[in-house]
């Protein structure tokens, strides 16, 4: 069975995996290697370009070192090299790149480069090795997309964000609370005190005939919340801060699973997948199983391990290019901005 090495710096994490397998079968991870640079960034509220592809130069090597050993496996047992091409930052993306093409001229080894948004969207099925028809949300601090899966490298686009992405929303409205960065995860863990039904906040483009979604207005209604309670300060009370998490979250999960739910049943589709870092989100992964189970609905969620941006979701997409014979040619450039090729 191939190994393929997978490398991904899109933007603030730096990620190396190993990863097994043959077409149809579940793949086998090897080893996943994350070094996070959360802590670095925090104290500048997001994240800073320069310092993260620094970081990368320096984290990369070792990590790959480490995985090597973690899985066992000599640098001349690998079959095939991937990184992600984009979307991302720019100098973070050409770190990852260019190392996984240096590593592969130098096996005489294929290269494949992965779009970022296809790791996430196939991260649910890692473990089962195949990609069934399905309904796929992927929902993240960049992107909040619906799309039809029919099978690898068959994707339609359904509906997205028209404004901010839904885990943008979440770190704006945690920066309005005076919640760290990164804000969903500090949302979620302050809601857990809070009443969801103590603030009403609107529920945008529920009634649409499409399956876009908008999260700008919610933002917006938290605003106003906090001025209208707090004009001086702008700041929450503490004792109105888990209220207004929880009411915020449940705005949000109730819009991403009512609809895609409905965009299932509009297209037919059986089976859901969430994938994304805001797919972390016990709220909403709880209100997902609770929808699919009431509707009869398959739900395939990514492992936790998978969800946030990691290098086994590359090698796992780029594992399936290979078995398409859907190689890149080395001098493929990055793309900040690349977008999901659609069949």
């Amino acid at each position: 069975m191939p190994i393929l090495l997978a490398i991904e710096s899109s933007c603030d994490e730096t990620a190396v995996a190993l990863l097994r397998g043959e077409d149809g079968r579940p793949a086998e991870v090897l080893a996943s290697e994350i070094a996070s640079q959360i802590d670095l960034h925090r104290a500048y509220g997001g994240v800073v370009p320069e310092l993260a592809s620094r970081n990368h130069s320096l984290h990369l090597r070792p990590l790959v070192e480490r995985a090597l050993e973690t899985a066992g496996v000599d640098i001349g047992a690998v079959d095939v090299f991937a990184a992600t091409a984009g979307p991302g930052l720019a100098s973070s993306l050409l770190i990852g790149s260019t190392a996984a093409k240096a590593l592969a001229v130098a096996a005489g080894k294929p290269f494949v480069a992965v779009n970022h948004l296809e790791g996430h969207l196939l991260s649910p099925f890692v473990h089962l090795g195949r990609v069934p028809p399905h309904l796929a949300l992927i929902v993240s601090g960049g992107h909040t997309l619906l799309l039809d899966v029919a099978g690898p490298a068959r994707y339609r686009s359904v509906g997205s964000t028209r404004d901010d992405a839904a885990g943008e929303a979440f770190d704006k409205v945690a920066k309005m609370l005076g919640l760290p960065y990164p804000g969903g995860p500090e949302i979620e863990k302050t809601a857990a005190e809070g009443d969801p039904a103590a603030f009403a906040f609107p529920r945008s483009m529920l009634k649409e005939p499409n399956f876009d979604f908008s999260f700008s207005g919610l933002k917006t209604a938290v605003l106003y919340t906090l001025t209208d309670r707090a004009p001086d300060s702008g700041r929450p009370d503490p004792g109105d801060l888990p209220d207004l998490c929880a009411s915020f979250q449940q705005a949000v999960v109730e819009v991403l699973v009512a609809k895609t739910v409905k965009a299932a049943a509009a297209l037919g589709r059986r089976t859901i997948a969430l994938s994304g870092g805001v797919s972390l989100n016990g709220a909403l992964r709880s209100a997902f199983r609770e929808a699919c189970s009431r509707r009869g609905i398959q739900l395939h969620l990514a492992d936790p391990a998978l969800c946030t941006d990691n290098a086994a979701m590359i090698a796992f997409a780029g594992l399936l290019h290979h078995f398409g014979k859907r190689h890149s040619p080395l001098d493929a450039d990055i793309d900040p901005n690349l977008p999901l090729a659609l069949a």
